[in-house]
């Protein structure tokens, strides 16, 4: 566009909407080009001393458009005649700065200053064109400015945290064009400004780089000063791009430069941990708290629930991915420890035992997997060997062993496998599927997982409470003696009777051999029954698996993770992160067979296991080999064989005192030993009378009709209803315990007046198992943004909010009322 353009489309534009243009041209630039113009039916009115006489002509036309051109000095006051038309029409003048102003349409003159400094910014229509979406009636020189870097550096906004935002994730990338393009267009003094005057940046020399070590800097206690609310204004910017997961990877790139430019681990390198906990910025932070949380578990100088609350806190750091498993393993040997110290010296019965198992003690075992698998599975394990022996020294020494032989003490006087408080496992099919099935009219679906001891049911029913309208129950039954897989497998099937065969395999119920898939399907169609493995169905389409069921009544699905890894020497180290993928298929095909219109669901196993993740010492092991006429079965945990001789070192059984028919003696090493064999793995063994391997687990699933899942509750418990200062502490308390089926609840804290956020927005996440109240509390600190000083005297509105799955966004689900009442005589003009 030629400049004579945009004189004219700029003049046409004026008189489009009034009558009469008054056209100041001091240097007479356009004397000469007037007439080139071509305005149409616009009398154009050349001023040449003749003021008065234009006046009256002006005066007297009320229908035509006039353009009233004058070039050299105007008269000043009372001398121009034409004053008063000119202080009602305007004056167009054609300098670039007016032009400028008149095609954006900014009216106020203080703005022309900024158009002419910045006369390179203009130059090109894009920027023009971007520039002039943003503006509006009112903004004054400041925010033409700010929008100005906004369109430079494309920004979301125009206010300070906007741009900070933009060239934050630019410097993080190792990039500065868009910085550049605030020194090409001189704008990168009035972005220093802002930050020496909001932020109390001050620097001689200020750079992006210099603004990033002294914001975080800062960040390390968490931008305390001695003048009341000094960085406020910064805190309240940084936490909400800390919080803000459109930045996260931004601020952990800074961060982490920040950490070795400032020297991080030396100035943290004396200060408690309990201390750091609060600060969720630095990885090295995350560092030495696990460090230090670590040793002092391992040390059993902090308790569980501090460490729960330490833990809680790392849950809002920036490095929570990285270090959750580490965090988690920790948390896992903190209850491990307590429990095993929590023990009692004597067990008074074998019912009360196995009592006290499903109801508490089974949580030492699910603690030391979850420590173990947590351990295995973690990017480094070095921060925790020195835990990791403490807790394999205190699970395998006091718990297993010592423990272990307590509960051997109580079985010493059994003469019979049985047992008042638990169903024996020969009894499942008639205590937990004939129930179901009797009418002829309902089905029942059993799946069978080889070696899923109880507290891996127990996550297992836990995991399937969590699922929306499904519902789990957890019992157990006795598992039979020798508790190996042959053995568990037929104890499940219906039958009367079982019998050993000397070598172990296979077991005979009601004289049919139970051994394979095909047996035990054989034996199941006398119930209308079908067997089928596990892997099977999990390929099986949808419409077939629907099919399938329409044809029979009784299904026994068979899986084999746990067992199959565990007993291989070679994989046995493998066997917590077989039970996880085991959780993870059982929970997969409970949503198959419902899916296929299955409404009673069974889950068990054939029996449990012992396992260590550490070398068996010597003494673990029995002194003496088993004898007798005929030792026919040697396992690590078991023998078979007749008129087998007694010994110190075994618990022996006849078939008949094992529940069994036929003249197969039974022997188990007591306590948790292990016999001798080459080549066998060691760690994971199963067959014996540990309770980890004859708690037998039976999970019992329903699904619903109505949705039975909602998060927890949380509520604001506030203490005043002013806010008086530059910060809101706020306390929320969790009404209830989180459960399987009263979820953990991530929750945004934030200050609005209608839709604008005038404080940082801290996220909270309540996710406390704590039965008493007091543990449930947790407190915020919302940092007032500069826009807060708009509304002194006013309403606000405290938002609690959760995010919208699968987006970014957050809905509000509470609200608590405030009004600001501050007093300004300490704060900072902002």
């Amino acid at each position: 566009m030629t400049e004579l353009t945009s004189v004219k489309d700029a003049l046409m534009s004026r008189l489009a909407a009034k009558r009469i243009v008054f056209w100041h041209d001091p240097a007479g630039e356009y004397a000469s080009e007037l007439d080139a113009l071509d305005l149409g039916g616009v009398n154009v009115v050349h001023v040449q001393d003749n003021e008065f006489g234009v006046k009256n002509s002006l005066l007297a036309d009320h229908v035509t458009k006039h353009l009233v051109y004058r070039s050299g000095e105007v008269p000043r006051g009372t001398a121009n005649w034409l004053l008063d038309l000119e202080l009602a029409y305007g004056v167009f003048t054609a300098d670039k700065t007016s032009m400028l102003q008149q095609e954006l349409g900014l009216d106020d003159p203080t703005l022309a200053s900024v158009i002419e400094q910045h006369q390179k910014f203009f130059a090109a229509n894009s920027r023009k064109q971007a520039l002039e979406k943003l503006l509006n009636d009112g903004d004054d020189a400041p925010r033409l400015r700010a929008k100005m870097c906004q369109v430079l550096v494309k920004a979301s906004g125009n206010k300070l945290t906007d741009i900070v935002r933009e060239l934050l994730a630019e410097n993080a990338a190792g990039r500065t064009a868009k910085f550049d393009e605030l020194v090409a267009f001189s704008l990168d003094q009035f972005f220093w400004d802002g930050l020496e005057h909001i932020y109390r940046y001050s620097s001689k020399t200020p750079t992006i780089d210099d603004f990033v070590l002294w914001m975080f800097s800062r960040a390390i206690d968490d931008f305390a000063s001695p003048t009341l609310d000094e960085f406020r204004n910064v805190r309240s910017d940084f936490n909400s791009l800390r919080y803000d997961v459109r930045t996260q990877t931004v601020m952990t790139t800074l961060a982490s430069r920040a950490a070795d430019a400032l020297d991080l681990k030396s100035r943290i390198a004396t200060r408690d941990y309990r201390d750091l906990a609060k600060i969720t910025i630095f990885e090295e932070i995350d560092r030495k708290v696990i460090v230090d949380l670590a040793a002092a578990v391992a040390t059993q100088t902090v308790t569980p629930r501090e460490v729960a609350d330490i833990v809680r806190q790392r849950h809002e750091s920036l490095w929570k991915a990285k270090f959750a498993k580490l965090y988690r393993a920790i948390l896992s040997a903190s209850e491990l420890l307590a429990a095993i110290a929590g023990l009692p010296h004597a067990i008074a019965s074998a019912a009360i035992g196995l009592d006290k198992y499903q109801a508490e003690w089974f949580r030492i075992d699910q603690q030391y997997r979850w420590f173990t698998y947590a351990h295995q599975t973690a990017d480094f394990q070095q921060p925790l060997e020195a835990l990791k022996a403490e807790v394999d020294k205190q699970y395998a020494n006091k718990y297993l062993f010592d423990f272990g032989g307590l509960w051997q003490q109580t079985l010493e006087p059994v003469t019979e496998w049985k047992s008042a408080a638990l169903t024996p496992q020969a009894k499942f099919f008639e205590s937990h599927v004939a129930p179901v099935v009797k009418d002829g009219r309902t089905k029942a679906v059993v799946i069978i997982s080889d070696g899923m001891r109880y507290e891996i049911a127990e996550e297992l029913a836990s995991m399937i409470r969590s699922e929306d309208r499904f519902d789990a129950s957890l019992s157990a039954v006795l598992g039979s003696l020798p508790s190996y897989t042959q053995l568990g497998m037929a104890a499940l099937l219906p039958q009367s009777s079982l019998e050993l065969d000397p070598g172990g395999l296979p077991v005979l119920a009601d004289g049919k051999p139970t051994n394979g898939t095909a047996n035990r399907d054989k034996i199941l169609q006398a119930v209308k029954g079908h067997a089928i493995s596990a892997a099977e169905v999990l390929a099986m389409p949808a419409g077939d698996l629907r099919e399938l069921y329409t044809r029979h009544q009784v299904f026994y699905v068979y899986h084999d993770r746990i067992d199959g890894a565990g007993d291989k020497a070679t994989t046995e180290r493998t066997v917590f992160e077989a039970a996880e993928e085991t959780l993870r298929e059982l929970l997969l095909l409970v949503k198959k067979w419902t899916n296929a219109n299955a409404t009673n669901i069974l889950i068990t196993a054939d029996h449990g296991f012992l396992y260590q993740d550490i070398p068996l010492e010597q003494a673990y092991y029995v002194s003496a080999a088993p004898q007798g006429d005929a030792v026919t079965k040697t396992n690590r945990r078991y023998v078979l064989g007749r008129s087998l001789k007694s010994s110190p070192s075994f618990m022996t059984f006849t078939s008949a005192q094992a529940g069994l028919v036929g003249d197969v003696d039974i022997q188990i090493p007591k306590s948790i030993h292990r016999i001798p064999q080459a080549g066998a793995g060691t760690r994971y063994v199963h067959g014996g009378a540990s309770l980890q391997e004859i708690v037998v687990p039976v999970v019992t699933v329903n699904k619903k009709r109505k949705s039975d899942i909602r998060p927890v509750n949380v509520d604001l418990m506030p203490e005043t209803d002013k806010i008086t200062t530059g910060q809101l502490a706020v306390k929320l308390l969790q009404r209830e315990p989180v459960t399987d089926k009263i979820q953990p609840r991530q929750v945004r804290l934030g200050l609005y007046v209608g839709e604008t956020v005038i404080s940082d927005q801290p996220v909270l996440t309540f996710d406390s198992a704590a039965d008493d109240q007091r543990d449930r509390y947790q407190k915020a600190v919302l940092y007032l943004t500069p826009d807060a000083d708009e509304y002194n005297n006013r309403p606000v509105e405290l938002r609690l909010e959760e995010p919208i799955p699968n987006t970014t966004q957050w809905k509000s689900f509470s609200k608590g009322n405030y009004t600001i009442k501050r007093s300004f005589t300490t704060d900072f003009d902002f």
